[in-house]
Formats: structure tokens, sequence, C-alpha cells
């Protein structure tokens, strides 16, 4: 049974968006509450409860009819099956680009505690400049102009930040900044880093088949950039092993590379490193030793009452222990 009907909105609060065309028609039921351009992520929980997030956090979207758990198990099959991969029991959890560029990750019971679990991260319209997180309030004049003198530098840049805190929009903008007569290079789990750049070209990991073979994975994906004539090499999310790859490929001559990390706390940054080069096999004093060479500026992102900001741009340095630290430039 559908869940019942949400309290009648405020005045104020997300209305059932006009009958306008779709700009994702690949969303299926949900491509209508796709259209408002502030919106960034749509979420539908175990409940089959519609929650979107436009830029003051998560907040639910009144008059949206709930779905039951069937309905929101067709939905979610039907949407990664539009970005060309499978759901199914087999297969209870997959990331997937759909059409039009959102990213779509969706989850199936048992792996989901509750029904089918649907997230949603639309892309902009039209990509990101710096000039658009001025006015946002993500970055002030300051900050503008030191990022882009260190990508005009051709310094390595690590962003950090927390979930929904704007990396990979921030590192969509920096690269903006890269002169037209470069080559960029992405390399992503599911790719969704659009560029305002006229040459960009993009590797996107591969699931197993059916069989479970044919998978390529990030690190792999980092090494075939090395013979691609990059000028710069741009990870989209260091999750795992693959953070070795890229210090390797940044300690080697390509500069002016960057990606990004899942980290909250700057303090936390050197651990959190050392952690994922531990996956690779990398021990923490060489992981320390590559991360000093290779990465030049960290900018840390955070979010508060919805807000996303640059809260400070730094540099690794190491500590008397030898552990590292972000500290100013």
């Amino acid at each position: 049974m559908a869940p019942p009907f949400l309290p009648s909105a405020p005045a104020d609060a997300a209305a059932p968006p006009p009958v306008v065309v779709d700009r994702l028609p690949a969303l299926g039921t949900l491509a209508a509450y796709a259209n408002d351009p502030d919106v960034t992520d749509l979420l539908v929980d175990g409940r089959g409860v519609l929650w979107r997030d436009a830029g003051r956090g998560l907040e639910v979207v009144h008059g949206a009819p709930g779905m039951d758990a069937a309905a929101a198990r067709r939905l979610a099959v039907a949407l990664v099956a539009a970005g060309g991969r499978h759901l199914d029991d087999a297969t209870p959890a997959v990331d997937v680009r759909i059409p039009g560029g959102a990213r779509v990750h969706a989850v199936l019971p048992p792996v989901s505690t509750a029904g089918p679990l649907i997230s949603i991260r639309i892309a902009r319209s039209t990509p990101w400049r710096l000039t658009d997180l001025e006015t946002a309030g993500m970055v002030d004049a300051a900050q503008a102009a030191e990022l882009r003198e260190h990508v005009r530098a051709r310094r390595n840049l690590l962003i950090c930040g927390p979930a929904g805190s704007g990396k990979t929009t921030l590192l969509a903008a920096l690269m903006a900044e890269v002169p037209h007569s470069e080559r960029i290079v992405t390399v992503e789990d599911v790719a969704e880093i659009v560029v305002d750049h006229p040459h960009v070209v993009g590797l996107e990991t591969r699931q197993p088949n059916t069989d479970g073979v044919g998978a390529i994975g990030l690190a792999a994906l980092v090494r075939e950039t090395l013979r691609m004539r990059p000028d710069r090499i741009v990870v989209g999310e260091c999750r795992g092993a693959e953070i070795a790859e890229l210090l390797n490929a940044l300690n080697t001559g390509h500069d002016g590379g960057a990606g990004t990390v899942h980290c909250a706390d700057p303090d936390a940054l050197g651990a959190r490193l050392e952690a994922l080069g531990a996956l690779a096999g990398l021990p923490p004093a060489a992981l320390r030793a590559q991360a000093l060479v290779a990465i030049d500026v960290v900018v840390q992102l955070g979010r508060q009452e919805g807000v996303r900001r640059v809260e400070r741009i730094g540099a690794l340095a190491a500590r008397a222990d030898g552990s590292l630290a972000v500290v100013d430039p």
C-alpha cells in the first residue's frame, strides 16, 4: 500500500511543479521535479516519499504522490536500465548515469532495510564557472582569484569536503579555467563532471557483466590516462586504490591535475589519505611522501544551513610525528 499523503504544506513549501517540457525525461515519473534549476538532488526514501535539495538542505516535496514498494522498485529498475546497467536481486545496488546528465544510485531490499531507495544527483543544465559560484556565495572574490591563479600556475589540487558540499561542482568550475590549448582527461566511477572547455575527454568505470567478469575500475582507468596525452588528469573522487595511481601520475610530470576526496574535517585528511593508500598497499610513510610532493593545494568545502562554501585553501605539511596536516600556504 502506498504511504499516506503528507500533511498540508505551508505556502512557501515545494509545490508540484508546473506542466512544462521535462529536461530529464529519462527520470520518468520524477522528471517534472527536476525542472527547477535549483534542484541538485532528488531522493526516494524507503517509505516511497520524495525529497529534494534545492540549496537549503533536504526537504519533503509536498504534493508529490507516494509510491508503494512495487512502484518504487519498477522505477528504480527502469532508471538503471536507462543508463545501460541492470538492477535485480543479484545486483541490488547500482550507480549509473542516465541520458540528460543525471546520476542515479538505486538500492533494493534486503540490502535496503526498508523499501527501494533511489538517489538522483542532477547536473546543472549549463556548466558551472567560478563567476557563478561567486554569485551563489560558494566562493568570495579573493578565493576565486586565488583558485584561478593556482589553475593558471598548474598546481595540483585536492578538493575535500563532506557529501553534498559541492566538490564536483567546484572541480568542474576550476577546470573551466584551464587554457583551451590544453587537453583535460577525466576519470570517474560514474561520469558527472561537465566542464565548459572545448577539449575534455572522459573515462568511466565498468561494472562486471552477469558472469562477474569485465569490470574496469578507477585505478586501471587512471593508468590509461597516461597514454592519452593528457595536459590535466582529473579524478572525480578517490575512494580507494586509485589514490596511488593519481599520486604517481602527479609525481611524474603530469602537473595541473585535480581530484576530490570525501573528508569533512581537514585535520582528518591525512588519516583519510593513509587509509586510501593502504587499500593500494602503500605503507603510511610512502603515502605521505608521495602526497607531500604531488598535492600542492588543498581546498576544503563545507556546508552550513544548506549553503555550500569554500572554508579553507591550504597546503599539505608534515607534522613533527610525520603525519600529514593541512596548513595555510
